[in-house]
């Protein structure tokens, strides 16, 4: 199953990318099922964070409907 996020070339390229301190050979699958994993857990928080984000937008340009916003989409 792959995941909407990442394409595999960009997450064996993100992991050549990353410096550590051990040199570690990962296999293609393992490497997907790492990505993943950390995607879903950060997953709650980046929507949490972009609809707060959403709403304080819609807040510096109309109050009354970024209350209904909040009230309808807000809380998570």
């Amino acid at each position: 199953m792959s995941n909407p996020y990442l394409t595999t070339e960009e997450i064996k390229e993100t992991f050549r990318k990353v410096y550590l301190e051990e040199n570690y050979a990962f296999l293609e699958e393992d490497l997907v099922k790492l990505a993943d994993a950390f995607i879903m857990a950060a997953a709650p928080s980046i929507v949490k964070l972009e609809r707060e984000m959403c709403i304080d937008f819609v807040r510096s340009l109309n109050s009354t409907v970024a209350d209904a916003l909040q009230e309808k989409r807000g809380s998570l």
